[in-house]
Parts: C-alpha cells; structure tokens; sequence
C-alpha cells in the first residue's frame, strides 16, 4: 500500500497544491487529473525522490507501513512510465528488456525471463529488433513490462497513453491495467483523459489550487 499524508506543493513561495492525502492499494491505480501547471507531475517526482530543486515540497510517504520519503530514488525501488516510451535505441528488444532484470540472476535465467516477456508481449520475433521498428502501441508495452521487470514496489505513470491513437490507447490501457494487477503493486496515474482514468478502474483525484483533497482507493 502507497500513503501519502499532508503532501504541499510551492514555487516561489506561491502555493500550488495545499494539503493532498491518499491511499493506493496494491493492484490498484489512482488516476491524478487537474489543470496544467498546478503540480501533477511534480508530485510524481516527489513521490520518486526526483524533486526539481526550484520547488519545495512538505509531507510523508509510506510504502506498506514504512516511511519512503526521506529516502534516496535508488533506495525507494519506484518504476516510472512516461509520455514516451524512452527505450534505448541502440539496443535491441531484447536487449531492452534484458537491461532491468536483476544481476543477481543466472545469465540464462535472465534470458529465459526477457524471452518470456517477449512471449507476453506477441512479439517473439521481434527479440533483434530496434525500437525504432516496432509501432507505437508495441513500444508502450514494452516499456511498461521492461519497468515491471526490475521489480518495482509501486509504479507512477505521467500521461503513458496521450502519444497514442484512439484505438491503441484502448489496448494499451487494457494491457497496463492487467499487468499492474498482475503485479499486485500500486500505481499513480497522472492524466488529463477522462477515459484513461475511467478506464484504470479505480478512483480519481482531481487537484485544484488550493483546497484539500483526501481519497483512497
């Protein structure tokens, strides 16, 4: 579970979210819609320890009970999904994927894991190909499974879906939903859609300037 308790946002001494609480449970996404420019994404940054140094920030975060927020980002195991999928494009699919399974493994233990994810993913037989050669919603799923498989503890989304098309942003919500479930972690979603929130199945906070807001899911 993802606490997060009297989280304030500033810049410049100017107040742009007062007074924010919620819960998300494992399994579960909170969806996080409010006008641009009052702190969104910056809360996601918060939340990964990421904090530009221009704004300052007040609150706690609990992970399962245990205090996050004074943590280093290497130490809070957070996955990050963004509006672009970010994959590197020197590397192939495989390669890609192979990048966040864990060292500790066996090497062919690491294989057999990225193989599998390929499996999941429909695409087999793109393993040697670069991201560059795959479509859209491809390299969004890809991106998502390859954040999933260094093990994250909870996962925050900024706008993941709003580079898609109408029809694959569908397949795709469908996909991420499944596999956070599958995962059993929690997950923040940032958006400006309606339908990406609707579509997450949970509950939605929308911020505005300057009340409090309280929800859990």
């Amino acid at each position: 579970m993802l606490v997060v308790k009297n989280f304030c946002l500033s810049l410049n001494e100017k107040r742009l979210i007062q007074q924010v609480n919620f819960r998300i449970d494992k399994g579960h996404v909170l969806s996080l819609m409010g006008p641009s420019g009052i702190g969104k994404s910056s809360l996601l940054h918060f939340l990964s320890g990421t904090l530009h140094h221009s704004l300052t920030a007040t609150g706690e975060v609990f992970l399962d009970g245990n205090p996050i927020h004074d943590k280093p980002t290497p130490l809070r195991k957070v996955g990050l999904l963004q509006q672009m999928p970010l994959l590197f494009p020197h590397m192939s699919i495989l390669e890609n994927l192979l990048f966040a399974i864990s060292g500790d493994l066996k090497p062919v233990e690491r294989l057999q894991t990225a193989q599998q994810a390929l499996e999941k993913l429909g695409i087999p037989d793109k393993a040697n190909a670069l991201p560059d050669e795959l479509s859209g919603g491809q390299q969004a799923r890809v991106a998502l499974l390859r954040t999933l498989l260094s093990k994250p503890d909870y996962l925050l989304l900024d706008e993941p879906f709003s580079k898609l098309d109408p029809a694959l942003r569908r397949d795709v919500r469908a996909f991420v939903l499944a596999e956070i479930r599958q995962a059993n972690i929690p997950a923040l979603l940032v958006t400006h859609d309606t339908d990406d929130a609707k579509a997450m199945q949970g509950d939605c906070l929308e911020l505005e300037s300057s009340p409090s807001f309280s929800t859990s899911t």
